[in-house]
């Protein structure tokens, strides 16, 4: 019998609760479900208005992974949605607005990705993100050395710019900016990406040709376009281990000597914003939003 439960008044059936996602841990759809229970309070500012791709692998990261954008089928009514902007015309995707939705969208087995920007104003950003994804041998150490360039680089422009670790292999570099279009913030991010290669040229390359990527850290600076979608703050990745896309202190950063120091799995989640809160509230703070120059 699948189980039913009620989250803030509404009933949802929840399925397969024992099947393994996470095989390297044997971390089951259940505990899933749990996790994004536990850390809703500082999951859900980082979703809530933002148009959700889902990034579902229901079967493991071994099994078919999938982008979904549109809405699903068999979505409840109840679940926020909006018609969102595209080249090829309109499309209805969800908004994960409140918890009920939350655990509604994880029954699927997916991960979170949104844009830079709200449903209000489609295509006009409030953020600024680089991902910055090593080649091997280059790990996610050589990711910091990058990230602390570019953190003091846009501090000099007056943008704070906050570290999350990307889940994977990398690691993500965000900031909240003044509302300006995507298209403005993904061509300063690119100059950014460019002046970084050149000050930095044995570390960092900023275009995406994988021949050119080995032993460096590739800036990504597209994914600022308003067509584009980053790896959501506090989501799990669709990998062999539950790691989850958690914001880092710059301590971390600055003191990181392996890739182990900064992967956290879903069960380190909790304690960790027991000792930090949300590392990245101040990006909901209009005041620290900077102006791209």
């Amino acid at each position: 019998m699948t189980p039913i439960t009620e989250v803030e008044g509404r009933r949802l059936a929840l399925t397969n609760l024992d099947k393994v996602l996470h095989p390297a841990t044997g971390f089951t759809k259940g505990e899933v479900l749990h996790y994004y229970a536990t850390v809703a309070d500082v999951l859900l500012p980082h979703l809530r208005d933002r148009p959700v791709s889902f990034l579902r692998y229901p079967d493991g990261p071994d099994g078919q992974v999938f982008f979904t954008k549109n809405v699903p089928p068999g979505t409840p009514a109840w679940v926020t949605t909006a018609e969102v902007p595209r080249t090829e015309g309109p499309a209805r995707m969800v908004l994960v607005q409140d918890l009920a939705s939350l655990i509604w969208a994880a029954n699927l087995v997916t991960e979170f990705h949104t844009p830079q920007w709200t449903i209000g104003t489609p295509g006009i950003a409030d953020r600024i993100v680089f991902d910055l994804d090593p080649g091997e041998p280059a790990t996610v150490v050589e990711c910091c050395e990058v990230a602390l360039w570019l953190r003091e680089r846009l501090a000099a422009v007056g943008i704070e710019a906050y570290a999350k670790s990307s889940g994977s292999k990398g690691l993500h570099l965000l900031a909240a900016v003044a509302p300006t279009p995507s298209a403005d913030v993904s061509a300063y991010a690119k100059e950014l990406a460019v002046e970084a290669e050149k000050a930095l040229p044995r570390l960092v390359v900023h275009r995406m040709t994988r021949s050119l990527r080995r032993g460096k850290v590739f800036v990504d600076w597209s994914q600022n376009a308003g067509r584009k979608t980053t790896a959501t703050p506090y989501t799990l990745r669709a990998r062999a281990e539950p790691t989850v896309s958690a914001p880092v202190t710059w301590e971390e950063v600055e003191g990181c000597g392996s890739a182990a120091e900064l992967t956290f799995r879903a069960t380190d989640i909790a304690p960790r914003v027991r000792d930090f809160g949300d590392l990245l509230a101040p990006l909901f703070e209009p005041e620290r939003a900077g102006r791209l120059p």
